[in-house]
């Protein structure tokens, strides 16, 4: 007998137990449609409960997947290969089956080098992500200021994030400079301050003065509390952002800032930061504006 599609096989695993909680499929019956399941049904399996119902039958269908179809293969298949190992879990074996292609220039060479950062990310094989993006713009890292990766993540931000991973904070914190706004010199000064902690504090000084231009106070006072803690952890007293903060704090009427400043230990349930959703204080235009 063929193999039977996914939504049918699921119908029948349902229909055998009517009157209780489904099922996982049999083990005789898993073995068989391991065997005859093309690539899609698999990728679709994996997350299946009724199918891939343990970490032991995720990774038979893993280990399916990467001899499913051996090279030499079309780009296509060896993407949609590589795009169901990840789906199933499997970084490093989506990367070996893209290791079986290496397109010229051209839109199949960034689909390519996109899932290899993928998959290298999935990893955490940073290395490997920071040269994939690296050679996706051919070297002109400002073109990665505004190519979204999807989930809202920029390509610049991620390859400062890979540096920093491999313990390379101050090339990291230089690729931010590259494209920055407040967020980004944010990161920086993070980065820089075990290294420099004058130049962590100017950045930061920065980044307050473009989140003031911007109106942007919750922004603001995220800002002057990790100044006050990198200042303090430099040795300082922290003394001026603390002053800055408990009056920007003040005039937003942000009690939990406030609290927080004041050492409280117990949580507070009354208190809620006025920044969060549906706080008076978020990100935007304010009539009257504060200084930081």
């Amino acid at each position: 007998m063929g193999i039977q599609p996914l939504s049918m096989l699921l119908s029948l695993l349902a229909a055998a137990a009517p009157l209780s909680e489904p099922h996982p499929m049999a083990e005789e019956r898993f073995r068989q449609w391991l065997l005859e399941s093309d690539l899609q049904q698999l990728e679709l399996g994996c997350g299946e409960p009724l199918i891939g119902a343990s970490n032991g039958r995720r990774q038979q269908i893993r280990d399916r997947l990467l001899v499913l179809h051996p090279a030499p293969q079309s780009f296509e298949l060896v993407m949609a290969n590589a795009n169901a190992l990840l789906t199933c879990g499997s970084a490093d074996s989506a990367a070996r089956v893209l290791n079986r292609i290496s397109p010229a220039v051209g839109e199949e060479r960034r689909r390519w080098l996109r899932l290899r950062w993928q998959a290298a990310a999935a990893g955490l094989d940073h290395r490997e992500a920071a040269r994939a993006l690296r050679r996706l713009v051919n070297g002109d890292l400002i073109a990665l200021a505004n190519l979204d990766l999807g989930d809202g993540r920029l390509g610049l931000d991620q390859l400062a994030s890979h540096e920093a991973a491999l313990g390379r904070e101050e090339e990291a914190a230089a690729l931010l400079m590259l494209a920055p706004n407040a967020q980004r010199l944010a990161q920086a000064a993070e980065w820089l301050a075990v290294l420099d902690a004058a130049a962590a504090d100017q950045l930061l000084e920065q980044a307050l003065d473009q989140a003031a231009a911007d109106q942007a106070w919750g922004l603001a006072v995220e800002l002057l509390e990790l100044q006050l803690k990198l200042q303090l952890a430099a040795g300082g007293d922290g003394a001026r952002p603390r002053q800055r903060l408990q009056r920007l704090a003040a005039q937003l009427d942000d009690r939990y800032s406030l609290w927080r400043l004041e050492g409280g230990d117990d949580l507070d349930l009354e208190l809620r930061s006025p920044r969060q959703p549906g706080g008076h204080a978020a990100v935007g235009d304010s009539p009257d504006p504060p200084s930081p």
